[in-house]
């Protein structure tokens, strides 16, 4: 290992780059996008399974105890992100990946073994806490690890998953809800088990997943750098349909340097950065808020103005759900060919635009329950895409020794600010009963993405196909290069 101050040379980004698509990119992509589908999944199951933990024989909580143990789950999340992703960037992206799903089984796993409501928050709580910490390091390990040619698309595809666990978290609550197969009393239980069982699965494939080279580069290890990208050069060339040719890559001088401070974290984020810093903060404010509004208030909007049984909410929300994850599926490409700039400013302002006149024809009762969820799916098609980009974006614009903490800060004050106001808002109206305030909070929410459009086509960065170390110079990087 050089010594601090000793600078060194090495091609690890542009032998990552260069790398054709192969099995172990899929392999990265399964293990760590695994993430947003059990994120889904939980936050999904609550909401599905809320009737039953409030049955007396099985928690017997009540409504506001429900609400509360949902404030927990968010909490926690946004502290673990922070605690997490500090540490992602401290201790490596491979050992946090593999701690924050464990910290998820054994919660979650615990969560179905409550025994009263003091339990179940606490294990909703630490839940939360591996769920967020997740966001830091995953992000920053597939970033750092798939090449820069497909890194939006596939970081959006990643992201986009999280309904494909919502999805399962509709239709598991139909099967493990019916009494003629499971007793209410057991049912719910047996539902977070299982996702805690599922983690462990995780936990075996992530150990074929290495340490990002790129962290073990601007941490001063360049021999294990070039030693990992050799692995998985040799991986590739194994499952290639014909023998790798892949043409010399230039090299990047580096500083073995001391360990990122909180001090200079925020002097690149305020003053290096400052424009980079607005985009990111507006981006994942506004989407939080027009998300949360209506995904967390979706059951009340059906089952009061459209009179829909509780108990058929969940095929309500596979549509919805449909078109959050074909958004930045099919999108997706976009991104990398049409630019980040062009798509984000897109995706956020048809959206709001949507969400806006969708707003008024609910206020004129123009919309039925299935017409309501045709408009809210094809709004947030256009939506997650952009949602799911804000995330991607806030990732590839900061030097990597702090993308993982960068990372969980946007995403705790994005979730403080507009996932918390959010629901709290549409909520208080929805109480009202009258439509046309209800169309105040869809203009608001539709508002809020438009602004975001006019930021993102003000201050974005056309990050497409090019290297992370180009679009944001590390904080190591020797001085001749940052010039």
């Amino acid at each position: 290992m050089p010594a601090i101050g000793e600078v060194f040379a090495t091609d690890v980004p542009a032998r990552l780059d260069r790398l054709p698509w192969s099995l172990f990119h899929w392999l990265v992509v399964a293990a760590l996008g695994v993430t947003w589908i059990l994120d889904g999944l939980e936050v999904t199951l609550v909401g599905s399974l809320s009737p039953a933990i409030q049955r007396p024989e099985a928690l017997g909580l009540t409504a506001s105890q429900i609400g509360l143990t949902g404030s927990a789950y968010i909490l926690g999340a946004v502290l673990g992100a922070l605690v997490f992703g500090r540490l992602a960037d401290t201790l490596g992206r491979r050992k946090l990946f593999t701690i924050t799903v464990a910290v998820y089984l054994v919660a979650t796993i615990a969560t179905g073994l409550s025994w009263n409501f003091a339990s179940f928050l606490v294990f909703r709580f630490i839940t939360g806490a591996g769920i967020g910490g997740e966001y830091g390091a995953v992000n920053s390990a597939i970033q750092e690890l798939i090449p820069a040619r497909r890194r939006g698309y596939t970081d959006l595809a990643v992201n986009g998953s999280f309904w494909v666990g919502a999805a399962l978290g509709a239709l598991g609550s139909v099967v493990v809800l019916d009494p003629a197969i499971l007793p209410q009393a057991w049912g719910w239980r047996l539902a977070f088990i299982i996702g805690g069982l599922l983690a462990s699965v995780i936990i075996y494939i992530r150990r074929f997943i290495p340490e990002s080279p790129r962290w073990l580069m601007t941490h001063g290890r360049p021999e294990e750098a070039e030693a990992v990208v050799a692995e998985i050069e040799g991986r590739v060339a194994r499952h290639a349909p014909q023998p790798l040719s892949i043409p010399d890559a230039p090299k990047l001088r580096f500083i073995h340097r001391e360990p990122t401070r909180w001090t200079e974290i925020a002097t690149t984020l305020l003053r290096r950065h400052p424009r980079r810093t607005v985009l990111g903060m507006v981006l994942m404010a506004t989407q939080a808020f027009c998300y949360n509004a209506i995904f967390f208030t979706y059951a009340l909007i059906l089952t009061k103005f459209y009179a829909i049984p509780p108990a058929a909410i969940g095929w309500f929300m596979l549509p919805f759900a449909l078109g959050n994850f074909t958004g930045p599926l099919i999108l997706g490409r976009l991104f990398d060919t049409l630019g980040r700039r062009t798509m984000i400013s897109a995706t956020y302002g048809l959206a709001g635009a949507l969400l806006c006149i969708t707003g008024w024809m609910f206020a004129q009762g123009l919309l039925t329950a299935q017409t309501q969820t045709v408009a809210w799916t094809v709004i947030f098609f256009f939506a997650s895409a952009g949602a799911s980009a804000a995330y991607l974006t806030v990732g590839e614009l900061f030097p990597l020794e702090i993308r993982a903490v960068t990372i969980s800060l946007f995403y705790a004050f994005g979730t403080l600010l507009g996932g918390v106001a959010g629901p709290a808002v549409f909520g208080a109206l929805i109480e009202t009963g009258e439509r046309g305030q209800i169309f105040n909070g869809y203009l608001l929410g539709g508002g809020l993405m438009l602004l975001a459009a006019l930021v993102e086509l003000a201050l974005g960065v056309s990050a497409e196909r090019r290297p992370l170390e180009d679009v944001a110079p590390p904080l190591s990087l020797a001085p001749e290069e940052a010039d």
